[in-house]
Order: C-alpha cells, then structure tokens, then sequence
C-alpha cells in the first residue's frame, strides 16, 4: 500500500469510488424498480421476506441494517401498497410479524427477472460478479471492526 502520509488524489480515494458506485447503484435500482412502484429499501425487504416470511420488525431491520425509524414507515407503505401486511404476534403483542400477501408472493419471479436482466448489464462474468460482491462484503467488514474509539484516537493524533 502507499505511503498513507501523501496527500490523496480525490480520485484515487477507495471511499469516492464507493461512493459513486453507490449514487449509480441507487439510480440503476430506482430505474429497475421503477416498474414496480419500489424503492431499493423496499425491494431488498421483499427480497428478506422472500427468503423467510413472518419475520418480525426487529429481525429485518438487522437483516436489512435498518433501523426501527426507516422500517416502520417503509413497512407502512408496503402495506398500503399491497405488498405486506402487519400482524401482532400472538406470543408477543409487542411484536410487530411481517407477511407477504399474495400480491407480494406472485411477484417475485417477475421483479427477480427484471433485476437480473438489468444486472446483465454490467457484463459481469459469474466469477467476476462473485469476487466484486466477495471484496465489498470485505470492505463493510474492515470497516464494521473499527471502532468510535479507535476513530477518536486517530483524530485526536491529528491535532
């Protein structure tokens, strides 16, 4: 790795890099899933449930890493939308369990074709995908370790 000490071109910083694909990769998912009437939130909430139906509120925002404050109202408009509903559980009334309704089951296959063909876009061989996806979930690792103090004291040893 370079010298960390040199001044860093904006261009040649990882985070710019993330940060763009990230601005492309929200506007690639708000054109895929457009069609839909979905956000990428709740899209990749569709895709959980999908995995496993009747989570509750507090095992999605984990799985998703949302917290209650963006679930809660994005929950809401699947709902509204047809999508989800909402229901107490009954071991636990301060359990809030999500199902997909039957709306939400038809389409998957049809969301998860879409998706898929857009993905083809990027001309990624398997392979390629699987190591591109391998060195972000690397990257959110690294960067999950760190923590606050670890950033306080590299701060302060600035000053």
């Amino acid at each position: 790795m370079a010298d960390i000490s040199e001044a860093r071109l904006l261009n040649d910083q990882l985070c710019v890099a993330v940060y763009h694909a990230n601005k492309l990769f929200n506007h690639f998912y708000t054109k895929t899933l457009r069609p839909f009437h979905l956000t990428y939130a709740q899209y990749i909430t569709l895709c959980a449930l999908w995995e496993r139906d009747g989570q509750n509120v507090r095992e999605l925002g984990e799985q998703l890493a949302l917290d209650s404050g963006t679930l809660t109202p994005l929950l809401r408009r699947l709902e509204t939308n047809g999508w989800v509903h909402r229901q107490r559980s009954k071991k636990d009334e301060r359990q809030v369990n999500i199902f997909l309704t039957a709306m939400g089951q038809e389409k998957r296959d049809e969301i998860y074709a879409t998706v898929t063909e857009c993905m083809s876009l990027l001309e990624y061989e398997d392979s390629d995908y699987a190591k591109a996806r391998a060195d972000v979930r690397d990257l959110a690792d690294r960067l999950a370790k760190i923590d606050d103090h670890q950033l306080l004291r590299v701060s302060d040893n600035a000053n």
